[in-house]
């Protein structure tokens, strides 16, 4: 079928009209999408960052709820998996056509219940789309059928044949609550699972939203169940009951849930925290750096789990570095626009902006220099806080080791490369990192003595 072309940047002569208000008018007709065990459930009250005002509610689910949930997922699940790829693909070959179609409602309701400017919301859905579109094509050749040497060669054959492990269950969170609520997600439906989906229980309408659309591209109903509440009270019956469990989310939580599933022999995939390292070489194209590194460290204000968080410029060129990062920082656009003009939006909570400012002051007061920044700016909504570039970070600070999860980055001088890579692995993250040169040969080097999962050149 063909398929609507999707805008590789950010359209930015659109000026969408926002249709807030029909936005908030369909909210409540999402939960009919939410498995409930029957009874009545408390309201969970579901907060708009820009104004901090209540735009609708969600159950407060129960174990049982999440029992009810994976009992409908695993009666559905066979069927599901009988279906050909090429089946299974056509849906979501719709879905990527329906969610680019309707792309203006999805990329309001981002905006109104993830406090996001709308720019990094259209970086969200297009990521999506993109990524049901890549599952729907390649999903078929990921799990073919693979002949393996046998246990004697020339004599034996050996098949590996993929088989799907039934039903799983994802725990998304609330910073990119389209993009990592659904994803992951279509590669484990394509791959014929069921899924029960767990989405924050402050951005839980997205996830809702995009869940509608998969059954009006031709989803079987039961095959995705979805529970809403709080992650402490559903998790453990959550992995008490499937199959494999996906989340993402603090390293903390990320811990209990691997105890969990191991006490169970399931398996789990956990994507959690990081205190993400630049490093800019002297010979670094200092435009470049600069700029990627500015919206490296403030997209989505900071709320991204590979967010740069520590930067480290060598001596040479550090001054001018710092000089351009910290105007270019200065001059971002902040607000609550729902337009493409906003270049950074709102934190996402109270909690949000609790820890930025606690990790800020507790820096200042220890001796760091705030360069640009350094305040909440309640004029603008009640959780925003202005893009911060601090100096003179140095260890005991909370803003050194602990991830912020806001926009706060720390500039820190290096001489040799050694200093660099040992500084940029003194961490008990190891998410993200990226680095920055010219000499392409000689970063690939420097790369792999970085200790993290992905390294950008």
């Amino acid at each position: 079928m063909d398929s609507t072309a999707l805008q590789s940047t950010v359209p930015a002569a659109a000026t969408p009209r926002p249709r807030r208000a029909e936005v908030m008018g369909g909210l409540q007709r999402l939960l009919g999408r939410v498995t409930l065990a029957g009874g009545e459930r408390e309201a969970i009250d579901v907060i708009a960052p820009f104004t901090g005002t209540r735009i609708g509610w969600v159950p407060r689910g129960t174990p049982e709820d999440v029992k009810e949930a994976v009992r409908r997922a695993r009666a559905a699940q066979p069927a599901w998996a009988r279906l050909s790829f090429r089946e299974r693909g056509r849906i979501f070959l719709r879905f990527h056509d329906l969610l680019l179609a309707r792309q203006e409602e999805i990329l309001d309701l981002i905006q109104l219940e993830a406090g996001k400017a709308r720019r990094h919301a259209y970086e969200e859905l297009a990521d999506t789309a993109i990524v049901a579109r890549h599952y729907a094509a390649h999903a078929a050749h990921y799990l073919r059928p693979r002949r393996r040497e046998g246990v004697f060669p020339l004599v034996t054959r050996a098949w590996e044949h993929h088989h799907p492990v039934g039903v799983v269950g994802f725990i998304s969170p609330w910073n990119y609550p389209l993009n990592l609520g659904i994803t992951d997600a279509i590669a484990g439906l394509m791959a014929g699972n069921a899924a029960v989906l767990k989405p924050d229980h402050q951005t839980s309408f997205i996830l809702l939203w995009a869940v509608d659309l998969l059954h009006e591209a031709g989803l079987p109903e039961d095959v995705v169940q979805v529970v809403t509440g709080y992650g402490p009270e559903l998790g453990a019956s959550l992995i008490e009951n499937v199959d494999f469990v996906m989340f993402t989310g603090s390293t903390r939580t990320g811990r209990l849930i691997g105890a969990q599933a191991a006490e169970r022999l399931i398996g789990c995939s956990l994507e959690l925290g990081g205190k993400n390292p630049m490093i800019v070489l002297e010979d670094a194209d200092l435009d470049q750096a600069v700029e990627q590194g500015v919206r490296g460290s403030f997209v989505g204000a900071g709320q991204v789990c590979v967010s740069i968080e520590r930067i480290y410029v060598q001596r040479p060129i550090f001054d001018r570095f710092v000089e351009r990062f910290a105007e270019r920082a200065r001059g971002l656009k902040l607000g609550a626009g729902f337009d493409y003009e906003t270049e950074m939006g709102s934190l996402a909570s109270e909690r949000q902006l609790e820890t930025v400012t606690e990790h800020v002051r507790d820096a200042v007061e220890k001796g760091a220099r705030v360069l640009t920044g350094g305040h909440p700016r309640p004029e603008l909504g009640p959780f925003f806080y202005e893009p911060t570039v601090l100096v003179d970070v140095r260890e005991g600070m909370k803003a050194f080791a602990e991830e912020t999860f806001g926009p706060v980055v720390a500039i820190y001088p290096f001489d040799t490369v050694e200093e660099a890579v040992a500084k940029a692995n003194d961490t008990p993250y190891g998410l993200s990192a990226s680095l920055w040169t010219r000499d392409v040969a000689r970063g690939r080097e420097i790369a792999t003595r970085i200790q993290a999962g992905s390294v950008n050149l």
